[in-house]
Parts: C-alpha cells; sequence; structure tokens
C-alpha cells in the first residue's frame, strides 16, 4: 500500500492525496471454502496461507487470531477513512464490526456452508482516531443454529476503552440448499 501528497491544481490551497493497494482474486478464497471447514480457512487466512479480502486491503485492516466461535481483527485509523467533518467515518466501524461477527460465525460452519449478515446493531461509544492505537475487534458467536446465528462484535482501542458494540443476526447457507 502506498500513500502520496500533491498539490490539487483545483484547489492551491488544499493537498490532495492518494492512496494505492492492491488485493488478489477473492474467487480463490471463495472455492477454499467449499473444501474446508469455517476455522480452517480462517486459520489459514490468518497464517498467510490464503490473501486477505479486497475489503481488508481497502480498509487496511487485518485478522489476527481465530478460535472456534470467535474472531478477531485490528486496524489503525488513517485520515482515508475520515467523514467530511474530520473523524473515522461510521461505516468504518460497521465494516469492521460485520467482518469479526460474520468471521466469528464461519469458524463454526462446516466445509460448504455459507452465511450472510440479516441484519446488524451498530452501537458507537467513543471516536476512533490515530490516537487510538491499534484498535481491535473481536466477534463471538453467541447462538448457532441450523438457519440462522447470533453473534456479537466488541471494538477496542489500544487502551481497552470500548469504541463501538454490534450484534448481528447471520443466515446460515447448508450445501445444496
Amino acid at each position: 500500500m502506498s500513500t502520496q501528497v500533491h498539490s490539487d491544481q483545483n484547489a492551491p490551497n488544499e493537498t490532495r492525496r492518494s492512496r494505492t493497494y492492491h488485493w488478489q482474486d477473492p474467487l480463490i478464497a471463495a472455492r477454499v471454502a467449499l473444501e474446508k471447514s469455517g476455522i480452517e480457512m480462517m486459520r489459514a487466512l490468518v497464517a498467510g496461507e490464503l490473501s486477505p479480502p479486497p475489503i481488508a486491503e481497502t480498509l487496511g485492516f487485518r485478522l489476527i487470531a481465530v478460535d472456534r466461535g470467535r474472531a478477531v481483527f485490528a486496524i489503525r485509523a488513517a485520515e482515508y477513512m475520515y467523514n467530511p467533518i474530520g473523524s473515522v467515518h461510521g461505516g468504518v466501524y460497521a465494516t469492521l464490526l460485520d467482518s469479526a461477527a460474520g468471521c466469528a460465525v464461519h469458524t463454526m460452519l462446516p466445509a460448504g456452508t455459507r452465511y450472510t449478515s440479516l441484519d446488524l446493531s451498530v452501537k458507537f461509544l467513543r471516536p476512533m482516531s490515530p490516537e487510538s492505537g491499534e484498535v481491535r475487534c473481536t466477534g463471538t458467536v453467541i447462538h448457532l443454529g441450523s438457519r440462522t446465528a447470533l453473534a456479537e462484535a466488541r471494538m477496542t482501542d489500544e487502551k481497552d476503552r470500548l469504541l463501538a458494540t454490534a450484534t448481528s443476526s447471520c443466515l446460515v447457507m447448508s450445501p445444496g440448499g
């Protein structure tokens, strides 16, 4: 990932920034999900055996730990995440919380079983900024049924202060179903 700063000819008193990042074919991991259990796939992502999904590259977050029913992501706030009032956009929070909750569910699914978020309820409690240090987002499964799952996620800063929470319901889709 690279960042460039240069003058914007249309706004001479401002500097324009750009960011470049790269990703791998996301369908490679999707094919692996047909053959490996969710926990095996998530462990392969943590170990770097599978490339992270494009959304992780886009926002700059990474999966750092998994266990059955649990997934932990890390991120550092950066100005490319800011909204027009100079704070990290709520969509960044929501994306990370949704990813942690969904991946926690994925760790409990057999090979070939997929899931998708049905809803996500987010509570924003504290702003995220570069001063937050490395932010962790931990997803935990509360209930796994045959058709739906319920998970929660908590986002904390480097000083373990709670930034946001979320609950998510996921639809579980068995192979051929």
